[in-house]
């Protein structure tokens, strides 16, 4: 049993036009543990991940992250999550820099994105307007926006979409280094 997870949900239900999405889900996960919802599209995975974080209200149950109400809490919990949701968009007309700037500037304690830019292999492209990348290193980017935070938790949707091979083993080996070290 799990004393105090850091996320939890209660009989989680969440309907769309009358379809229930997420049903009756109950999970508990603590800190520092990798949990996956999986199944296949349509399933409701991004649904109970926004949810969850308070971007939807839910019709029945509840969650909590670090004990917190994510819709009364925000505030708080936005200190400590760090979300890279299925699909990003941008102001246009803003570089990869930029917007690494304005995200940093939104936290306490953030981490430096520049030495995430590195680790992700994006670093040369700082300068560069974000409408301008390629599939691949825009999802790389919303992960290196997504740990600017430093955050406790991180949720990742639909994480390796639009990347190569080669790009997926550079976020799995550079996601485990940074586990590592927290």
């Amino acid at each position: 049993m799990i004393m105090n997870p850091a996320i939890k949900t209660d009989r989680l239900t969440k309907e769309i036009g009358g379809r229930k999405i997420v049903n009756q889900v109950s999970f508990a996960i603590n800190q520092g543990e990798v949990f996956g919802l999986l199944g296949p599209n349509g399933a409701g995975k991004t649904t109970t991940i926004e949810t969850l974080l308070g971007i939807k209200r839910p019709d029945q149950g509840a969650a909590t992250i670090f004990g917190l109400d994510p819709r009364k809490h925000r505030r708080e919990i936005f200190e400590k999550v760090g979300v890279q949701l299925q699909s990003s968009s941008y102001q246009n007309n803003i570089r990869v820099e930029e917007l690494c700037r304005e995200i940093t500037c939104l936290y306490k304690d953030p981490r430096d994105y520049h030495e995430l830019l590195k680790m992700f292999k994006l670093d040369k492209f700082q300068t560069q307007f974000v409408e301008k990348l390629s599939g691949g290193e825009k999802q790389k980017l919303s992960i290196v926006l997504a740990l600017i935070p430093n955050p406790k938790i991180i949720f990742l949707d639909e994480l390796t979409t639009g990347l190569d091979t080669e790009a997926r083993r550079i976020v799995w080996q550079t996601l485990l280094k940074l586990k590592k070290r927290s």
